[in-house]
């Protein structure tokens, strides 16, 4: 495994794990590492909630990542209990809509299998 993924991943896999905050509301069943392209890494968790309110932790190390005034991604990486899994439709949508360069996103998705968003995202929505 590249070393910036097994650092990622291993930041992911840290803040992964399920988390009861009441009955109606759940969280860290996913966690996410990102690396920009200033080497800076963020990272996220995902909330369940009954009323489908909640939200992706791709999308959480985004914000995070927005919030600190950078956009181009150059690694991700989300984990569940049982190693990496790909981002949704819809995380794979943010992560180009927030640089069209992150195209070239490299996003792990399973054990060393490593794709790039567009590889993932052959179809863009918007140039």
């Amino acid at each position: 495994m590249d070393r910036d993924f097994e650092i990622l991943y291993n930041r992911a896999r840290e803040i992964t794990g399920k988390k009861e905050l009441n009955k109606s509301v759940s969280y860290a069943h996913v966690g996410c590492a990102l690396m920009t392209d200033k080497g800076n890494i963020y990272t996220g968790i995902c909330i369940v909630a009954d009323c489908a309110i909640g939200f992706c932790a791709e999308h959480a190390a985004i914000a995070e990542m927005l919030k600190n005034n950078e956009s181009r991604i150059i690694k991700i990486v989300a984990t569940d209990k049982n190693g990496a899994v790909p981002p949704c439709g819809r995380c794979r949508e943010l992560i180009k809509q927030v640089n069209c360069e992150n195209l070239k996103t490299e996003i792990m998705i399973g054990d060393n299998q490593i794709f790039t968003l567009a590889e993932l995202l052959p179809h863009v929505w918007l140039p």
